[in-house]
């Protein structure tokens, strides 16, 4: 077994590597079945490819994504039409945080990439009241549950990698471009600090290696 175990994680990398699918595109529809209707403004951090900021902006009246890197902010402008209630800025949220408040925050994947307690702060400080702050993160596994989360997400994974590219090798999409970290912090830790700097926050574990965060500012 221990022999066989790096041969099908190698395995593994291989299938995805060439049947690639975006694990955080598919939280998006999640993510506006915890929104409101109708909102006025919206920030997307680490909007990427612009992909989540563009669906946002079918509720929104303005939307505002935000990201480090320039090359996937300018492929962002690229693929958002002109007419569209989005802008998008080159920046570091924890210092330069576009004007608020907003009435939804967003932020998926992005916050592993950050000081935790430092983050949710801002968002907290940023956030409207009656807002709605989501977050879609990484957590590193440790407990028994993550491991039995993880058994069930792998041949989940191998399913939807199956079903997205309908069987087909493809390449990597642009929303899967930008930089990447692996997470530090196990769930346990976020659920701590989280409540700690939220009060009344809600935190679930996903599969594929996620986990929610829905926080509403009365």
């Amino acid at each position: 077994m221990a022999t066989l175990m790096p041969r099908v994680l190698r395995a593994l990398e291989q299938f995805h590597a060439t049947h690639p699918w975006d694990h955080n595109a598919h939280y998006h529809r999640q993510i506006l079945r915890r929104l409101p209707r109708r909102f006025d403004s919206a920030l997307d951090v680490g909007s990427g490819s612009g992909d989540l900021a563009r669906l946002l902006a079918s509720r929104a009246g303005a939307v505002h994504g935000i990201d480090v890197a320039p090359t996937i902010v300018a492929r962002a402008r690229e693929l958002t039409a002109p007419a569209a209630p989005v802008t998008f800025t080159v920046g570091d949220v924890l210092t330069e945080m576009p004007t608020g408040p907003y009435d939804v925050i967003t932020c998926v994947a992005t916050v592993h990439h950050l000081p935790f307690n430092e983050a949710l702060a801002r968002f907290r400080q940023h956030l409207a009241p009656g807002g709605t702050l989501v977050v879609v993160g990484l957590y590193r596994p440790r407990s028994r549950t993550d491991r039995l989360i993880d058994a069930v997400a792998v041949p989940s994974n191998v399913a939807m990698a199956l079903i997205r590219n309908r069987g087909r090798r493809s390449p990597r999409p642009t929303s899967m471009t930008a930089p990447t970290r692996p997470a530090t912090m196990t769930f346990a830790d976020i659920v701590r600090d989280a409540r700690h700097a939220l009060p009344g926050v809600r935190l679930r574990r996903r599969l594929f290696w996620r986990y929610t965060l829905v926080w509403h500012r009365r």
